[in-house]
């Protein structure tokens, strides 16, 4: 995978990945962090003002339930015994201020000692004064504060004041802004993992692709398609598991597949065998559903890791006919090559004849000739309309004749041209196998003959096929089609069963009778979808 063909880039360059997955994360990351930053910061200042707030309450609930607070209450302010306690709570709690009043108002400590016995600035004194705490921000004679009120009580549980205690916003604002920079340092770092996690991802994303952009990802998968769908052999490729990946057109239309699923056990066993034994398998055969397929099935290996197979076939059957079609077109370009020396020899007996004057002899050579060319070539071309078939049979009865057998067409035959190439290969296939099973049955005999009749009808086209050799013995009837059976020796057995599969693939019939010692008779119907029949 790593010497791919370099990808012809469009004229507006897409965004390369890096970049992509880079704004990406960031995106999400960014988006992700600032939610989580106002969340946090909302939080974090909620739980300051919250803290601040409790810290004074605790510092005036104290200050209430001090002695000397208490026992200042009942006298005058200008007694001086509440604000020197005051004055130390506040700067021990660095507070604002901390300040007593009774419950008219009046101040007993004040940060200001010219203010003490002065009235408390404020209306958010007055629910500390009805029994109530209270928490207020307000701006005093000091500054803007956060201002937290307590009653206080007497030894009897009767109020008889109320401490106030202030904390500046400002330095309330300061301690929000010292837990704002803890979130905006959390922020920054989760950014820069985000950043490493990305740059990480870009590396490994780039490693897997091979280096390639998403464009040239795109382009490779359109090019690997239209390769895949022009292809006339079939493909089919399993992953490691040995589910089946990928199916094209071509091997869909050859195994009949219609939907997604396949359900070929030849051909899955057999890429099953290759992913597990490692090994490739060259040039074997195998029979799938009555057609006969060549496959070269190979394992997929990427940084020595057994990633799959892959196989590649082709449909044997037609390799088979188009071979047989063209040994027949040989066949009948030979029998005219044969022929016409033939007949230019008997052109120079007939000059010769005419030279000599012996006209007697002449009329006897003429005839003679006139009706051996109607019992061979005549014949044929007046039954056989089909220039591949009438070929062929010239061919046989050319071969039967070398091997000292005679091979006769019947002259009621009557075969009408059909423009069917397939109809036509599977008949030639046919009676070629019959044809040479006939002559290997008679091989042990010193002559024999081979009958021959081909006769359409309504659409159909019957063949017999009959010799006078040893015949079949009865008990092997059932069998001679069977692929593999023969009874003269091994790697035999293939002529009657392609002959069985061809008559069975156009949708036809075929069957035998026979007389062990007398005769061997084959009959074959088949559709022929003849010229006239079509116009």
């Amino acid at each position: 995978m790593r010497d791919l063909p370099p990808v012809t880039t469009p004229n507006k360059r897409p965004m390369k990945l890096n970049t992509l997955v880079t704004l990406m994360v960031y995106s999400v990351t960014g988006c992700i962090l600032l939610v989580i930053f106002a969340l946090y910061f909302a939080q974090i200042t909620k739980a300051t003002r919250d803290g601040v707030r409790d810290t004074a309450l605790a510092v005036a609930r104290t200050l209430a339930d001090s002695p000397a607070v208490i026992h200042g209450l009942s006298l005058p302010p200008q007694s001086n015994i509440i604000q020197p306690v005051a004055l130390a709570v506040m700067q021990r709690n660095n507070l604002l201020f901390a300040v007593v009043t009774d419950m008219h108002g009046i101040r007993y400590s004040h940060p200001d000692s010219t203010l003490l016995g002065k009235a408390f600035i404020g209306d958010d004194l007055r629910p500390a004064l009805k029994d109530k705490e209270n928490v207020a921000i307000n701006h005093g004679v000091l500054d803007e504060a956060l201002r937290v009120f307590t009653p206080v009580y007497n030894a009897q549980r009767q109020q008889i004041g109320v401490v106030a205690v202030g904390i500046s916003l400002q330095k309330v604002e300061q301690q929000i802004a010292r837990n704002r920079w803890d979130a905006i340092w959390l922020v920054l770092f989760s950014a820069l993992l985000g950043a490493l996690g990305a740059w990480g991802l870009v590396r490994m994303l780039k490693r897997v692709l091979f280096g390639l952009e998403p464009y040239q990802i795109s382009a490779l998968l359109e090019q690997r398609q239209a390769m895949l769908h022009s292809l006339r052999e079939g493909v089919i490729a399993v992953d490691r598991q040995g589910h089946v990946t990928m199916v094209n057109h071509a091997a869909r239309q050859i195994l009949n597949i219609s939907g997604d699923a396949l359900h070929d056990a030849p051909l899955l066993a057999n890429l099953r065998e290759v992913l597990r034994s490692g090994q490739p398998r060259q040039d074997q055969k195998l029979n799938c559903h009555g057609r006969l397929l060549l496959c070269n099935t190979l394992p997929v290996w990427s940084d020595n890791q057994l990633m799959g197979a892959i196989t590649t076939f082709r449909d044997k059957t037609e390799i088979s006919q188009l071979m047989q079609r063209m040994d027949g077109m040989a066949n009948y370009l030979d029998a005219l090559r044969t022929h016409s020396h033939e007949f230019m020899n008997k052109l120079h007996v007939i000059l010769g004849l005419l030279n000599m004057k012996h006209y007697d002899q002449l009329e006897r050579y003429v005839l003679l000739t006139a009706n051996s060319w109607q019992n061979d070539i005549g014949a044929i071309q007046r039954t056989v309309k089909s220039p591949v078939v009438a070929g062929f049979l010239l061919g046989k009865i050319n071969r039967a004749r070398e091997l000292g057998y005679s091979l006769t067409l019947a002259a009621e035959s009557d075969v009408p041209d059909n423009p069917d190439e397939k109809q036509v290969t599977g008949l030639i296939t046919i009676l070629g196998n019959l044809i040479e099973n006939a002559l290997d049955a008679m091989a042990a005999q010193p002559e024999g003959e081979i009958n021959l009749l081909l006769h359409y009808q309504n659409g159909w086209l019957s063949v017999e096929v009959s010799d006078d050799g040893p015949g079949i013995d009865p008990q092997d009837l059932s069998a001679i089609f069977n692929k593999g059976f023969s009874t003269k020796g091994e790697n035999r057995g293939v002529g009657l069963f392609l002959a069985r599969q061809q008559t069975e693939s156009l949708g036809g019939e075929i069957a035998v009778e026979s007389e062990p010692g007398v005769f061997t008779q084959f009959f074959v119907q088949i559709p022929w979808e003849c010229e006239r029949k079509i116009a």
